[in-house]
């Protein structure tokens, strides 16, 4: 059976050709009714447009499409940012392509480079590898970073105040009579990473406690946690610097019978966070907030803006619930 055309589609609505292609390029000069109909006709048809024909016909040489690499859009931070990412999209009539990197520097460049191929309109990066230059090779093609600044290659990024975020958690931990406060990072070689634990120097004043990086993922998060909290002069207090690393922790504590007596405060929300015992005092990002500015900012160099590169800082919020307001216990 022949692919159904365009002009299939033209027949079948009742419409001309010229209305067909106005809505399947989703401008939005058409009326509401005729546009329904074409829908429909699609729909009954399965047309599928030709990508590359259709940004042939357009003026403006676009596929209404981007693309997205987050880190793992399994986890809730990363759902969120694309969830914002992609409502912001349709508003425009744009479609998202989006992938998982899982740290992993060669699948960050094997994949930019298939969205590149796929003509996507722009990228936005969750960077993964140390060093993106690799990105100046994609000429025309805007970029947005999110979540993490880049390394060799300059453009707009989006990320939260890490820094003051995890200096103001570790504060909160102080002022309820910790000093033995321990840092769970993830591995050292990411940015947000860093920046989390130099907050955590920050606000201690150099006086810091037992550090543990490179715990990527729960379960080296809950090992590791146990392995600590088993030693002679175990902290009385933990930063967890990313969500599956608090949720590893939690984990630890509860088989150990010690969450009511260690505090915790983690960076990042996660679900279900309010409704433990206790309930997690976390630093909240605002993914939905980041993945709008992110989308905002690439539609902007799509639509031709063409200032110097801008860091846009959405602020982070402390949540206090219960595990970091545990006062401290023993010495």
């Amino acid at each position: 059976m022949a692919r159904p055309t365009m002009n299939d589609v033209a027949r079948t609505a009742g419409v001309s050709l010229k209305t067909v292609s106005r809505v399947v390029n989703g401008e939005p000069t058409v009326a509401p009714d005729l546009a329904a109909r074409v829908r429909a006709a699609v729909e009954s048809l399965d047309y599928r447009p030709h990508l590359g024909a259709s940004m042939m016909r357009r003026q403006d040489r676009r596929t209404r499409t981007i693309g997205v690499l987050l880190e793992d859009v399994s986890n809730p931070f990363s759902a969120a940012l694309h969830r914002a990412i992609e409502d912001q999209a349709r508003s425009r009539g744009v479609h998202v392509l989006v992938a998982s990197l899982d740290e992993d520097e060669r699948r960050e460049r094997d994949l930019a480079r298939a969205f590149r191929q796929r003509q996507t309109d722009g990228l936005i990066v969750a960077p993964t590898a140390s060093d993106q230059s690799y990105l100046t090779r994609f000429t025309g093609t805007p970029v947005v970073f999110v979540d993490r600044g880049p390394s060799g290659f300059q453009a707009d990024t989006v990320v939260s105040t890490n820094v003051a975020g995890a200096a103001g958690a570790v504060r909160h931990l102080v002022a309820h009579g910790h000093r033995r406060i321990a840092f769970l990072g993830d591995y050292q070689r990411i940015p947000t990473a860093g920046d989390r634990f130099r907050g955590y120097l920050q606000a201690l004043g150099g006086r810091a406690g037992p550090v543990l990086h490179d715990l990527h993922g729960e379960v080296a998060a809950e090992r590791a946690t146990l392995a600590l909290m088993r030693r002679a002069g175990a902290p009385t207090a933990l930063f967890t610097s990313q969500n599956l690393i608090t949720i590893g922790a939690v984990r630890a504590l509860r088989r150990l019978g010690r969450h009511h007596q260690v505090a915790l405060v983690g960076f990042d929300d996660f679900p279900l966070a309010d409704l433990l015992d206790p309930a997690v005092t976390v630093v909240a990002q605002h993914p939905a907030r980041i993945g709008r500015a992110a989308a905002d900012a690439l539609f902007e160099r799509i639509d031709g803006h063409d200032g110097p590169p801008r860091e846009i800082r959405v602020a982070t919020t402390l949540i206090p619930r219960g595990s970091g307001e545990l006062p401290i216990r023993g010495s």
